[in-house]
């Protein structure tokens, strides 16, 4: 079994191709105009452009209405939609593409709480799970990765790990919970002095971000 990865976040030309050259599944735009990395719908049509044909385009929302939703997802070509607000399961249906929904979790976070979440939102493509933070993804901050252990069989695979993971993270996160897939943003971004640089991706983190996935993989299989 393969891990699937999703970069998110990118906002230039280079790193949607970078991220088709080191073998990346999905890439992410975000729609939410608070985000540092945020782009237009005309920036993110262009950048699909240079989307490999077999890769995943994920457009990221945070509570927007389902006709803003639905008209761009049209305009860029997105392949699923990535709803990171306060959106109920109502809000998360009849929007012409599969949906991930993310379940932002914190140090308050209990099981019992957890699992009211999941089922919820049981009807969403996908469920996602991030550490939360004010800007809604993209903090950099991991979470108590132990909360989704116990849970993560009755997820059948629908699922996706967010939140902290880098290239000496992530063989931990595979190791405790396979998950089916990844999501990563600041972890694969440019480093100046220490601080990452918001929508700037580095090709060579992100190449040794998918080293470390593949090795993690091998390990996971017995291979």
């Amino acid at each position: 079994m393969r891990t699937r990865i999703k970069f998110c976040g990118l906002t230039r030309e280079a790193d949607v191709e970078a991220a088709a050259e080191v073998g990346a599944d999905a890439v992410g735009f975000v729609f939410f105009e608070k985000s540092p990395r945020a782009v237009s719908a005309a920036r993110a049509k262009a950048l699909a452009r240079h989307v490999a044909p077999w890769m995943s385009i994920v457009g990221l929302f945070v509570n927007a209405s389902a006709s803003q939703i639905r008209a761009l997802a049209d305009e860029v070509g997105l392949s699923h939609v990535q709803l990171h607000g306060d959106e109920t399961p109502e809000q998360c249906m009849h929007l012409g593409r599969p949906v991930i929904k993310a379940i932002r979790i914190d140090a308050q976070t209990q099981e019992p709480a957890l699992v009211k979440s999941i089922q919820a939102y049981a009807d969403c493509g996908a469920l996602l799970f991030d550490a939360d933070s004010e800007g809604f993804g993209g903090s950099g901050h991991s979470f108590d990765w132990s909360l989704i252990a116990p849970l993560a069989s009755s997820l059948r695979g629908r699922w996706v790990l967010s939140g902290g993971l880098h290239e000496q993270s992530v063989s931990q996160a595979i190791a405790l919970l396979a998950p089916p897939a990844l999501d990563v943003s600041s972890g694969i971004e440019l480093l100046q002095q220490g601080q990452t640089v918001k929508g700037v991706k580095d090709a060579q983190r992100m190449q040794a971000f998918m080293r470390a996935v593949a090795q993690a993989d091998q390990e996971r299989n017995g291979a």
